[in-house]
């Protein structure tokens, strides 16, 4: 390893973490603690605020020095950056042209191999109304996706149901329904789609693509993508119906063509407006009183309207349209049967079958 080399190992190390034992960073760079302690003082002369402690458990800290010297990012931590700083703006606080600002200066100063890893990933941030638990994705699955878009090339994957503990109907992802459970039947054929763009929502990630099988755009969850390679033949991109990924994405995201809900109603809420407001998602509040607000918002059917209103648990009214009376009807029926419903035989004392 040359110098340089070295020295760059050595920042990357003192980077990941609080304390470095000096025998342990030799040992990592395949050096003495001699060495080790003659690039510390380069590092120093350079500008980084590098500590050292005596004794037998003495070892070097990367502290916060008066200036901010260069900064030394590996691939995986170029992934993150971009990813980070490209759904930023979905969290508000105004820092949206801040993330831009700063995704620029941190390409400018990359080599070229890192700065075309990093400009592979586009992404987009999409508000979605829930919660959600977050779903890990592999980040090599990430640039995989991110490079085939960037090079326009079909994109062959397989896409397993998920396992039992996780299978439940996912009205985002993949409209066409991959219902098939592992052990049925043989293991289907590879999915082609054009990949086109990258979308973080709601804890998930997800690749929007067009899928040359079924003729049709598709939302894949990146979770149950397992690529294939090589990739597929180059392809021109189509153009996404609306001219606007974000548009489209929300659109598919509310079940709908356009980005809009397909069922919208408004009650009035026995609650102050500023306890509805953190839990309104996409929703308006109107204050009507200090212990009364309106919300207005909507859902992809009544029933799932009505049911995710119901959820405040306080006296509402209905302010219309009548569809969503009626689904609270339906609801209110649907729960009072189940409230007369006594618990199976076979159920022991636990509740467990």
């Amino acid at each position: 390893m040359t110098t340089t080399s070295r020295l760059l190992e050595l920042l990357s190390l003192l980077q990941t973490r609080r304390d470095w034992p000096g025998p342990v960073l030799a040992s990592r760079l395949g050096t003495t603690d001699r060495t080790v302690r003659r690039d510390v003082d380069r590092l120093r002369e350079m500008g980084y605020s590098i500590t050292a402690t005596m004794g037998p458990d003495g070892g070097y800290r990367l502290a916060a020095g008066s200036e901010l010297p260069p900064l030394l990012f590996d691939e995986d931590q170029t992934v993150a950056v971009a990813v980070a700083l490209q759904t930023a703006p979905a969290l508000g606080a105004g820092m949206a042209e801040a993330a831009v600002r700063a995704l620029g200066t941190i390409r400018q100063v990359m080599p070229s191999r890192l700065r075309q890893r990093l400009d592979a990933l586009r992404v987009s941030a999409v508000g979605r109304a829930g919660d959600g638990a977050p779903v890990e994705v592999s980040g090599e699955v990430l640039v995989a996706l991110a490079d085939a878009i960037r090079a326009r090339e079909v994109l062959r994957f397989d896409y397993p149901a998920r396992d039992a503990a996780q299978q439940t109907t996912d009205r985002t992802a993949d409209q066409a329904g991959d219902q098939r459970t592992c052990g049925e039947g043989p293991p289907p054929p590879a999915r082609r789609t054009e990949p086109v763009h990258l979308v973080a929502s709601a804890a998930r990630w997800f690749l929007l693509g067009w899928d040359l099988d079924r003729q049709d755009w598709r939302l894949y969850s990146v979770d149950r993508v397992r690529p294939r390679t090589p990739n597929g033949a180059r392809f021109t991109p189509r153009a996404v119906p609306g001219g606007d990924v974000d548009e489209f994405v929300s659109a598919r995201f509310k079940g709908s063509d356009v980005n809009e809900w397909a069922c919208r109603g408004a009650v009035v809420l026995h609650l102050p407006a500023r306890e509805v407001l953190p839990f309104a998602g996409d929703g308006t509040v109107t204050a009507v009183g200090e212990d009364r607000c309106v919300l207005e918002a909507g859902s992809w059917s009544w029933g799932a309207l009505a049911a995710s209103l119901g959820r405040f648990e306080v006296a509402m009214e209905v302010l219309g349209p009548p569809e969503l009376s009626d689904a609270f009807a339906v609801l209110a029926d649907r729960y009072g049967a189940a409230s007369q419903t006594n618990p199976p035989d076979r159920l022991g004392e636990s509740g467990s079958p």
